[in-house]
């Protein structure tokens, strides 16, 4: 779908400013309209009073159309990169809105940054990771975004990983990425209670007229607060004895904000830290195997244990 005309009119000029010898044909694929449509737009700058010529390309008549932006070009390369890496580029309302937030970059630096630019390489990238799937997740990105915006609720098919494919109506309250995907929380009237929806699990979705009155205190800061990775739960507390390798590897880098690590002598460590429920960690656990010993709580030793026996008994002649 291609954009509005005043948001593509805006976008023609800053494409024309920070790029050469763009012809109708070019500029109608970068806006996802034919040539017929960028035509007529040409034809609403020029009466626009707007200085534009043909000269193998469209072009500017004069180059102090618009004031340039006082980036330096170190901010620039910074702002390039986020605007590379976001994952957002999988959304196509959003990605809609990058390119033309960085056409108006572009077409606005400096003529320091532009020639700056020319002998800058690119020495920082940026890559996460993804497992969004293509097709319809995109399309309820947009329906849940909206449903947020606007205090309406979601009718949704959901498909759980525990209890299988059911139907829900939520309250949204924020869209976050973390841990590889986009998630979704909201109130589900099923469960009365919060709840985290991973948007590629959901099969249909429809944003219906019914207005919610938003809760107070929701927000992602408090709701992640002691979370292992993307769920939440009862806050448990959790301690565990390192050896030998996973010691050292638990030792060298942090995995969680309120972890306490204490060492117990040259080859075993105690971790500390309070989770909000047992699942996440269990899984991050185990993939130390022996190296790791659950003190607390019962729960957790119990869950580990039980996936254990079950790893054996695959192995079993």
């Amino acid at each position: 779908m291609g954009m509005a005309k005043y948001d593509r009119l805006l976008y023609i000029l800053n494409l024309l400013r920070s790029r050469r010898n763009l012809n109708a044909g070019m500029i109608a694929r970068e806006c996802e309209v034919t040539e017929r449509t960028i035509y007529r737009d040409i034809v609403a700058l020029s009466e626009a009073n707007v200085p534009i010529y043909y000269d193998r390309g469209y072009k500017f008549a004069s180059e102090n159309f618009l004031p340039p932006l006082n980036f330096t070009a170190s901010e620039y390369v910074i702002l390039k990169t986020a605007l590379e890496s976001t994952p957002l580029h999988r959304n196509a309302r959003a990605r809609q809105i990058i390119k033309s937030i960085r056409s108006k970059i572009e077409s606005s630096l400096s003529s320091q940054v532009k020639n700056a630019r020319l002998y800058t390489s690119d020495a920082t990238r940026v890559e996460i990771k993804s497992t969004i799937p293509d097709g319809d997740a995109v399309g309820f990105y947009s329906a849940v975004e909206q449903a947020i915006k606007e205090h309406r609720v979601l009718i949704l098919t959901y498909d759980s990983i525990e209890s299988g494919q059911s139907m829900r109506e939520v309250e949204p309250y924020f869209l976050i990425f973390i841990e590889r995907a986009f998630y979704f929380i909201g109130f589900c009237r099923l469960r009365q209670a919060l709840r985290t929806f991973r948007i590629d699990r959901v099969k249909d979705i429809t944003v219906t007229g019914q207005r919610f009155k938003p809760r107070r205190d929701i927000n992602p800061a408090g709701y992640f607060k002691d979370s292992w990775g993307v769920f939440s739960g009862e806050p448990v507390d959790v301690e565990i004895i390192f050896t030998g390798r996973a010691a050292r590897v638990v030792r060298m880098g942090r995995h969680h904000p309120g972890e306490k690590v204490s060492a117990l002598d040259e080859n075993r460590l105690r971790y500390r830290v309070r989770v909000s429920g047992v699942e996440e960690i269990s899984r991050w656990i185990m993939g130390f195997g022996g190296e790791a010993t659950v003190i607390r709580p019962r729960e957790l030793r119990e869950e580990v244990a039980g996936q254990a026996k079950k790893i054996l008994k695959n192995y079993k002649k």
